[in-house]
């Protein structure tokens, strides 16, 4: 069976390394630069700093800083106009998934035309964007490195999950000293989207030893330092881990692809505008749990990199122990019990169920559903 497997051509990782994206984006022919990013970032140091250093290296920059937690349609256009009146030539992002998947949707419809609408599914696009650096500022996206980007939708109150190999970033950069600004709460809610790309991609029916190898080595990691990181931010040892974790993560998802947490996830974020990770959080156990027939044996896999002994239990039973870490891990950082603490309705979950099966993202989950199905998992996690 023939497998493909995506990355950017160049990660750089560790603390400072953020000094590097100077230099790369004069590699990639740089000589003007649209810096994506969002208003929160623009209260700390950090976008003056990639400023800084994009300008010490001979690049000037314009700043694009309006995209939005959930990133739209209307923030893609904006920053589309930036970068033609600006002239650039190099788009950097810098942020978490929102900035750079924002990025991802400016750079796909510059050089391919069109509305980013046009590109929701598997490879629409026929070139490839401009140069795109993505400096990472949280532990849980991986949208720094993985051909996925997900756009909201306002007009039709969903996120489009946008699965091109076009959008791969050309650097990624993650700097852990550039994540001990993240208030707990993202902290909390990064690290539970990191876990369930890495529970999703090792249950994906596209896994592969690759895969594997990375998602449960992401799962150990997430299991044993999320807790530390979202104690103490400044914690660096936490904090570069997390920087890996996310990382690995996002190597086994990118290539695995995900399944139904994410597919329902994005409903929730695209009609409610809620946090992505806070979803997958409160989804991951109730997807797992209907899950858990197809591939026992890799939940029983799941629990053991989460910690838990495992030994003289039968195969569900083992399994078992993986959903109740999970559940466990999301109470000690304070995730929300369930979608009501949310917000969610459940005259709405019909909708909901319906939109997410239409998702890209359950194309690879292990155990298909029904419209039906979909509503019970939803209502289960009320």
């Amino acid at each position: 069976m023939m497998y493909s497997y995506f990355m950017p051509t160049v990660n750089i990782m560790g603390a400072g390394s953020v000094a590097e994206v100077g230099r790369q984006a004069k590699i990639l022919g740089g000589s003007k630069a649209l810096v994506v990013t969002d208003r929160p970032l623009m209260t700390t140091p950090i976008v003056e700093k990639v400023k800084g250093l994009l300008g010490a290296s001979g690049i000037d920059a314009v700043i694009y800083d309006g995209v939005q937690p959930n990133p739209t349609v209307a923030n893609v256009d904006e920053g589309i106009a930036l970068y033609r009146k600006g002239k650039c030539d190099v788009i950097i992002a810098v942020g978490g998934g929102s900035p750079i998947d924002c990025a991802k949707g400016i750079g796909l419809v510059i050089t391919n035309g069109g509305s980013i609408k046009d590109y929701e599914g598997l490879d629409k696009s026929g070139k490839a964007m401009p140069p795109l650096i993505a400096v990472n500022t949280t532990a849980g996206t991986a949208s720094e490195m993985t051909r996925f980007t997900i756009i909201t939708d306002t007009d039709r109150h969903i996120k489009m999950a946008i699965v091109d190999w076009h959008v791969t970033p050309n650097v990624s950069i993650n700097d852990p000293e550039l994540m001990v600004s993240m208030p707990v709460s993202l902290t909390a809610a990064t690290g539970m989207d990191a876990l369930t790309h890495a529970v999703e991609a090792y249950v994906s029916t596209s896994a592969t030893p690759l895969t594997d190898a990375a998602a449960l080595k992401a799962i150990e990691l997430v299991s044993q330092y999320l807790r530390p990181a979202v104690a103490n931010g400044k914690n660096m040892e936490a904090r570069e881990k997390m920087a890996y974790a996310e990382f690995l993560a996002g190597m086994a998802f990118n290539n695995a692809s995900l399944g139904h947490v994410h597919a329902m996830a994005h409903q929730l974020g695209g009609f409610y505008d809620l946090p992505h990770g806070v979803c997958n959080a409160v989804l991951l156990p109730h997807v797992s749990r209907f899950n858990l027939i197809a591939c026992p044996e890799r939940f029983v896999d799941i629990a053991v990199a989460m910690g838990e002994n495992v030994e003289c239990l039968s195969t569900m039973e083992a399994a078992d122990k993986a959903l109740e870490a999970m559940q466990r891990l999301s109470r000690d950082i304070s995730i929300p019990s369930g979608l009501k603490e949310l917000g969610v309705k459940e005259e709405d979950l019909p909708m909901l169920a319906g939109n997410a099966m239409k998702d890209a993202c359950g194309l690879t989950n292990p155990r298909k559903a029904t419209k039906e199905e979909m509503i019970r998992i939803y209502t289960h996690a009320m």
